[in-house]
This record gives C-alpha cells, sequence and structure tokens, in this order.
C-alpha cells in the first residue's frame, strides 16, 4: 500500500465530512470546488501554516510533532481509533517489500477454539481469512462451504470475500450493509499496520473491482477496530438471532483474533444457538436446503 496516498485519502476523507459552520467558522454561502474544510481552513484552525499542512497532507512531511498531529486531530474531530489510524500513517516510514509468510494458527488455539461447545469460535487472521472455526461457527456463518476448508490454503475462507462476493452470506445478516461498513473498516487498520503485505494488497484490489459496493465503501475510509459487536441474523436452518461478538486478540500471534459469540441466556436466540449446536453435530444438515457448497476463499 502507498502511505502517502493513504494518508492523503484519509485526511480528504475526514475534511469532506466537516462543514465550516461546524468548526466555528462563518459560512457566507460561496462555492465550494470540494466539499468540507479548505486545507487554509483547516491550517488555520490547527495553528499551522497552510503549506505545511499541504505537504503533510500529501505525505511529504514524515516528521510531524505529536502536537501538530493532536491539532489536525482535534479540528477534524477524530475518534480515538481514527487517531490512531492518522499515527499509524503519518509515522511509518517506507519499507522494502518482504516475503510475508501465511499465517499460521497455533495448535493450542486450535484445542481451545474445539473445545467451545456450546458457542461458535473462530480465529481470523489480518487479511480476515479464517484460520480456523468450531463447528458452531462453520454452522453459522457458511454452512455451504467445507468444515475444513480453512485447513487448505486453496479453499481457506475469507470473511471479506465471503461479506461482498457470496450470496449466502449477505442474506446471513440483517443489516448487511452495516458489517459491509465493519469489514471495510477493519481492512483500512490492517492496511496501514501491514501496508508491504501483497496479499492483503491484492484482496484489496480483487474486492474493488468485483464489488462495486466494496469499492464505494473503501472511498470514504472508514477506520475501526471492531472489537465487539451485536448482530441479527436470519440463519437459512435455525432462523432470526441476536448475537453479541468479541473479538480478542492473540497477543503472541501478530494480526491474529479470536471471535467468540454468545446469546443472552434464556433469550430466543439462546434456544437458537442450542438448535444450532445440534445441527454442527449433523453434518448432513449444515448446507442450507437447494444450495451447493462453493469456495469463496484466498487462493486465486
Amino acid at each position: 500500500m502507498n502511505r502517502q496516498s493513504e494518508l492523503g485519502e484519509f485526511l480528504r476523507s475526514r475534511r469532506a465530512r466537516l462543514r465550516p459552520e461546524d468548526v466555528g467558522l462563518i459560512d457566507y454561502g460561496d462555492r465550494r470546488r470540494v466539499p468540507g474544510l479548505r486545507r487554509e481552513e483547516l491550517a488555520r484552525l490547527a495553528g499551522v501554516s497552510a503549506g505545511y499542512y499541504t505537504r503533510l497532507e500529501q505525505g511529504q512531511s514524515t516528521n510531524a510533532s505529536d502536537a501538530v498531529l493532536d491539532a489536525v486531530a482535534r479540528v477534524l474531530r477524530l475518534n480515538d481509533e481514527e487517531w490512531v489510524h492518522l499515527q499509524s500513517l503519518a509515522r511509518q516510514r517506507p519499507k522494502a517489500r518482504r516475503h510475508v509468510r501465511a499465517e499460521q494458527i497455533r495448535p493450542s488455539v486450535r484445542q481451545m477454539i474445539d473445545s467451545f461447545t456450546g458457542v461458535p469460535a473462530l480465529v481470523i487472521g489480518r487479511r480476515a481469512d479464517v484460520l480456523a472455526w468450531n463447528r458452531m461457527a462453520h454452522a453459522l456463518l457458511a454452512g455451504h462451504l467445507e468444515l475444513d476448508a480453512p485447513t487448505r490454503p486453496s479453499t481457506q475462507p475469507n470473511l471479506a470475500r465471503l461479506a461482498f462476493l457470496d450470496p449466502h452470506t449477505r442474506e446471513l445478516y440483517v443489516d448487511w450493509k452495516r458489517k459491509a461498513r465493519d469489514v471495510v473498516a477493519f481492512l483500512r487498520v490492517s492496511a496501514a499496520r501491514w501496508p508491504d503485505d501483497p496479499r492483503l494488497t491484492e484482496l484489496i484490489g480483487e474486492l474493488s473491482v468485483h464489488s462495486t459496493e466494496f469499492a464505494g465503501l473503501w472511498s470514504t475510509h472508514p477506520v475501526r477496530e471492531c472489537s465487539h459487536n451485536t448482530r441479527d441474523y436470519q440463519h437459512p436452518i435455525v432462523g432470526a438471532l441476536t448475537l453479541n461478538d468479541e473479538l480478542l486478540h492473540l497477543p503472541d500471534d501478530q494480526g491474529q483474533r479470536l471471535v467468540v459469540l454468545n446469546a443472552e441466556p434464556g433469550s430466543p436466540s439462546a434456544a437458537g444457538l442450542a438448535l444450532l449446536a445440534d445441527v454442527a453435530a449433523t453434518p448432513s444438515r449444515s448446507h442450507p436446503t437447494g444450495t451447493t457448497p462453493r469456495p469463496v476463499n484466498s487462493a486465486r
């Protein structure tokens, strides 16, 4: 990924969402060539010269102080996650491209998620590849794929591809638009942290070409870690579910996260998860009626 263009796109996207009156400026109704704040307006509010801010937005200033970045973040009203993302883009120096090894899941982590027999659990990598899932996560998220798909590079599922290119996944999420935005926000964060990962770059390029919805969301530069969520699902076998998910970083496996989904005790969704456990224990019932398993994977 080109950090200079990434930084510029991010700052421009955040300038575009602000109006002059949002930051205490008088809008005289003059015609603006671009939406949002002008560069010189932001620079004045941040207390830096217009030329300096322009160089920062163009990626030509690699030594911006914390004070300057704080001031820019304050004017742009960045939240904590956006502020961390700005730091990541502004601070990193170009690196030589290096071979990036395939992500591997440790056997003890695999044993851990298999031990979660009552809830869906999976491990995802920095590119949103499914590195491992238990039977319930498979039955919930992708029963139309093979259970052992994550074990083979040629069939390893990718949650971003599933979200945008797989019709079964689109139907699974009641609020698919929110899910799609969260996926793009996750990839934005990953792209800033691992700019020299060619497979991540290829994934983003592929989705941009094959999904106009992905391309549109990518251009808005959303940023979010997506550490916990509550989502509504419409499962093809067990029906409506409302599930909470927690995403936990695995500190010894950089970029990998454990995802565990659960329902409120005693709720209809808890009963639905119990039924899903029965479905997961009966492989022949994993595939929705009338569908054919089709790999949506990370190998192209």
